[in-house]
């Protein structure tokens, strides 16, 4: 692994633990106690990303050297079909931990996420896309990719993807996380284009943000208006019966 590559992690890490500090630093400044963990978020992934673009100039600028890189219309296609990929693995994986291993669904550090999210609405764009972005370059563009070129998809992709899950602390949905890490290795090996798994990795944590965040008081009162429209139904049948 070069240097460069190594920074990333560095950077990456940084990013994770440095909520320890910052969360001083916003409270020293009068920011609210619920807000901080969002606040701080938006501006440490924000510089994190900055500087691992700068540490990425020199990939940018030989991605052409690449060889069997798929074309811009391959790789939208790609794109497209990684998003119902990543979702299919992810419910697939989600059914085998609450059928098989008996899990509980629901996962407690999106329901976390969605609560900051919830008081620190910009939040939303952590989550939702330089989030994604962030992890699509540490996790597949340097961890896998250092690893594919010593080992094979399964062992490389596995190894990258139980980190991918570790990392998100979340155990219990270990296998969720490691099915949808395998699932954007295989975009990232398939086209040899970084921004394809990037692309899925965006539209699933985005779907998710606006599911629970932002549309989440509307669909639970058309969820509430659908279930009294049904016991209306059910009442009417039963008085015919």
């Amino acid at each position: 692994m070069n240097r460069r590559y190594w920074w990333i992690i560095i950077t990456f890490l940084i990013i994770q633990f440095s909520i320890l500090p910052g969360q001083y630093i916003l409270y020293w400044f009068g920011v609210e106690i619920e807000r901080i963990f969002g606040m701080w978020n938006v501006i440490a992934f924000s510089i994190g990303l900055v500087i691992m673009l700068l540490l990425l100039r020199k990939d940018m600028q030989d991605r052409h050297l690449v060889r069997d890189r798929t074309s811009r219309g391959d790789a939208l296609i790609w794109s497209i079909i990684g998003i119902f990929m990543a979702f299919a693995a992810q419910y697939a994986a989600a059914f085998v931990q609450m059928v098989i291993l008996g899990f509980e669904p629901g996962s407690e550090n999106t329901e976390i996420i969605v609560e900051f999210a919830q008081a620190f609405p910009l939040f939303i764009i952590v989550v939702a896309i330089i989030g994604p972005i962030i992890e699509e370059i540490v996790f597949r563009l340097v961890i896998f990719g250092s690893l594919y070129k010593r080992f094979n998809f399964w062992i490389a992709g596995i190894l990258s993807s139980l980190i991918f899950a570790a990392m998100h602390g979340d155990f219990q949905n270990l296998l969720v996380y490691t099915a949808m890490g395998l699932t954007f290795a295989f975009l990232y090996v398939k086209t040899k284009r970084i921004i394809v798994p990037i692309i899925a990795h965006v539209a699933i944590n985005l779907f998710v943000a606006l599911v629970q965040v932002v549309f989440a008081d509307q669909i639970n009162d058309m969820i509430n208006e659908f279930e009294e429209v049904q016991q209306q139904v059910l009442l009417f049948i039963g008085g015919l019966l």
